[in-house]
């Protein structure tokens, strides 16, 4: 392990246009379970599948479930960022990251500083009305029971997430993809890359160096120049800038 972090520092201190491509890995060590680890949400018991209950169609028919879900297993208020998302942001600052690509809606790497994320699934910090648009926090939905209604028109509200069924925002997905396209080096982080479309925007790097570092097996493990099999948290924080 110790050449393993030797080896990715070397990587980070040439690089000179680095992306991050994140996943729930990043942000377990801050508390927040992901979904498809051995004590993810998917391995527990609910009235309905998880995946079904964040789904569209879903919340559309049933959206008194949906918020019960929302509230209680994808919210997480109190979480902050940990070492991973505090490097990110800090090589940020030396200009030598062009951005942060994440699948996660936690926020966690704003929060930590970085400026440059594209957020392929959204994010839980905003939520607007499904007839008006009319926009609000995360701290309206925290503080509402029930359904969120909209203060203006009394509309649902709707987290401003990519469910099942919808299709990626083209813009972040476009910014996303130049800075993949872009970079020298990529490193691919607490994901398992099983979530599509977004996992499949890491094969647009044609850069010099792919590193993978996640707990588990990845599809991009073979095309790795480095792969550490670990904790990403645990890792980074290893290293410096």
């Amino acid at each position: 392990m110790e050449k393993q972090i030797q080896a990715l520092q070397e990587i980070l201190d040439r690089g000179k246009r680095i992306v991050f491509f994140t996943g729930a890995g990043a942000s377990t060590e801050s508390g927040i379970p992901d979904f498809r680890s051995v004590d993810g949400l998917y391995q527990q018991q609910y009235d309905y599948p998880p995946e079904e209950i964040i789904s569209h169609h879903f919340f559309e028919s049933n959206p008194k479930e949906f918020y019960r879900f929302y509230r209680s297993r994808m919210l997480y208020p109190n979480a902050r960022p940990n070492a991973a998302h505090r490097l990110m942001a800090e090589l940020e600052k030396t200009g030598r990251c062009l951005g942060v690509v994440t699948q996660n809606i936690d926020n966690l790497h704003t929060l930590a500083g970085s400026q440059h994320v594209a957020e392929l699934h959204g994010s839980i910090m905003r939520n607007y009305c499904v007839n008006c648009h009319h926009e609000e926090g995360l701290d309206f939905i925290l503080k509402t029971e029930d359904l969120p209604r909209c203060p203006v028109c009394g509309g649902l509200m709707k987290p401003d997430v990519v469910l099942y069924e919808e299709a990626l925002d083209e813009a972040v997905m476009d910014r996303a993809l130049t800075w993949i396209q872009q970079s020298d080096v990529l490193i691919i982080c607490g994901t398992s890359l099983s979530v599509y479309p977004a996992a499949s925007m890491v094969r647009y790097f044609y850069g010099d160096q792919l590193v993978v570092i996640n707990k588990t097996a990845t599809s991009m493990d073979k095309n790795a120049d480095l792969h550490i099999l670990a904790p990403l948290a645990e890792t980074l924080a290893q290293l410096h800038v």
